[in-house]
């Protein structure tokens, strides 16, 4: 199954960026940069769909997006400095 998940990259004084994401609050993980913070969501992502399966909690309806034989479409956030 492929999801589609609203993301919240919040930059940090201290450098790298704090990642949420307002439809599921237990998604919380950073990164050093966007690309490792983009690497440790696929991480905390597996453990929150570990934890919803295990406590019998649906993930919200508008996150499935389809399945692995389907084409993924995906919105693309770019930064030029």
């Amino acid at each position: 199954m492929h999801y589609r998940v609203p993301l919240v990259f919040e930059p940090q004084p201290e450098g790298g960026f704090t990642v949420t994401s307002p439809l599921i609050p237990e998604l919380l993980t950073e990164g050093d940069s966007v690309e490792d913070a983009i690497e440790n969501v696929r991480d905390a992502f597996a453990a929150v769909l570990e934890i919803y399966r295990d406590s019998g909690k649906p993930l919200p309806a508008e996150l499935a997006i389809g399945t692995p034989d389907q084409p993924v479409h995906a919105d693309l956030m770019i930064a030029i400095p």
